[in-house]
């Protein structure tokens, strides 16, 4: 298995604050590996880390099989990223900063420009300023300037803040075509869990500045159990026809109207025939997964997650 992103042990103090601890990650070519935490865990440190703006205290970055130094400019060139919030020179047009950035990277196909405001969908602005332009806009802008040199690793932190529903859709589905048609590997971070579960591979979750979990997205989806969820007034009576008529004694009743089997020996029509033959009036019956953001806080929180 090739890794295009490796750190071993990584580490980060500021003073006697320990930022980053001991952080082994490990990112396979070609996927998107959304990197989870709290505000505050240390994920935009561990970016910066990698893309050479900090140093560690302690541990190795190794990109594309070579070890992080104060000398890998080639290295760095194969990068894209947003950090934080993107920066532009205010007062020139879109197309002027891109210009620069591929001036000052050594690209000189100023033909990607247009082909980045494209996939951006960032048309018609070619005389405004940047100051001029909306959040979302820039947002689309420090994407636009991310893929601009055709990277081999997009490294973007909360790319997505600032879009509207539609702007994010769009977004998702680049990142998707940059991933699956071009090879390019993503690390995405995001607070936005129901986006990250829709595209990342792979997860990596942070919290306090230590690694706690790294996981695949299709390991979350096979090894938690799916359920299925009924909604029903008459939830005392359903649950007795549950385990006296169905034999199920593996459900749990929430908030005195939803019922979560997780037995799932019965399939979802006999449950529903059972029910309603015996008068049960159903609101909703529906087979559901545990969720990424279900997942995320149940680690957060210490909980078992083979339950």
């Amino acid at each position: 298995m090739e890794y295009i992103l490796r750190t071993t042990n990584l580490v980060k103090n500021f003073k006697d604050k320990h930022v980053v601890s001991d952080v082994s990650m490990n990112v396979k070519k070609g996927e998107i590996y959304g990197f989870l935490g709290p505000n505050g865990a240390g994920k935009t440190t561990i970016m910066k880390m990698i893309v050479n703006l900090i140093k560690p205290s302690s541990g190795e970055i190794e990109i594309f099989g070579d070890k992080l130094n104060n000398k890998s400019y080639e290295t760095l060139k194969r990068i894209g990223c947003i950090i934080e919030y993107p920066v532009f020179y205010d007062n020139l047009t879109s197309k002027e900063n891109l210009d620069l950035h591929c001036e000052y990277m050594g690209y000189y196909d100023k033909s990607a420009i247009d082909k980045a405001l494209d996939l951006v969908n960032l048309k018609g602005i070619d005389d405004k300023a940047v100051k001029d332009l909306s959040l979302g806009m820039k947002q689309r802008l420090g994407i636009a300037r991310a893929i601009l040199t055709k990277p081999d690793l997009l490294i973007l932190d909360e790319p997505i803040n600032g879009l509207d529903p539609i702007g994010i859709k769009e977004v998702r589905n680049l990142f998707k075509m940059l991933s699956k048609e071009y090879g390019i590997t993503i690390l995405i971070s995001s607070h936005i869990l129901v986006e990250i579960e829709q595209i990342a591979d792979t997860i990596g979750i942070i919290n306090k500045g230590m690694l706690i979990k790294e996981v695949s997205m299709a390991s979350i989806r096979d090894d938690h159990t799916d359920y299925i969820e009924i909604i029903t007034k008459d939830y005392t009576q359903a649950a007795f026809i549950l385990e006296n008529d169905l034999n199920i004694s593996n459900f749990k009743i929430i908030d005195n109207s939803i019922i979560r089997i997780y037995d799932l020996t019965q399939p979802q029509k006999d449950i529903s025939k059972a029910l309603i033959l015996k008068g049960i009036e159903i609101e909703a019956i529906n087979k559901k997964n545990t969720s990424l953001e279900d997942y995320f806080l149940k680690l957060l929180n210490g909980g078992d997650l083979s339950a």
